[in-house]
């Protein structure tokens, strides 16, 4: 499975999983109430599936670029460091205002969600391309 199809199954997967995985964290862990902890988790989880097609697409193109094809260990730790990064800065200030807490404190709730989602991030794309195999930017190039 290539391209757009890929990536929209893709993202589907990794949200619908992720909304399960954020309102349980948000309201068991952090303590906020069930509905607010749901909305906050579709909110970010639509943040994310926005943020995963752009940041998707430009990690694909620089892979695509790269001399050395495949999908090591150091190339998954910068795309989940990448995708997660920018998500924080996202994600953030969206906590901070739903639940109605400072930034600071949205920052430290978010960094238990950030290592947890660091690493479902790598296992998820580690499965993922197991299952529907690398995206063409990934693949050896075709000898001549």
């Amino acid at each position: 499975m290539q391209g757009f199809k890929r990536k929209f199954v893709y993202a589907c997967l990794f949200e619908a999983l992720a909304i399960l995985f954020t309102t349980f964290g948000l309201s068991v862990i952090g303590g906020h109430d069930s509905a607010h902890s749901t909305a906050a988790a579709v909110a970010s989880s639509t943040v994310a599936f926005v943020w995963n097609f752009i940041f998707n697409g430009a990690f694909e193109r620089w892979e695509a670029r790269q001399p050395t094809r495949g999908r090591n260990f150091k190339r998954r730790m910068v795309h989940a460091i990448g995708f997660e990064g920018g998500l924080v800065m996202m994600l953030v200030p969206l906590f901070a205002w739903w639940l109605d807490i400072s930034l600071w404190n949205a920052f430290v709730l978010d960094l238990g969600l950030i290592v947890f989602f660091m690493v479902y991030t790598y296992l998820f794309n580690l499965l993922f391309d197991r299952l529907f195999g690398l995206p063409s930017s990934a693949m050896p190039i075709p000898e001549h």
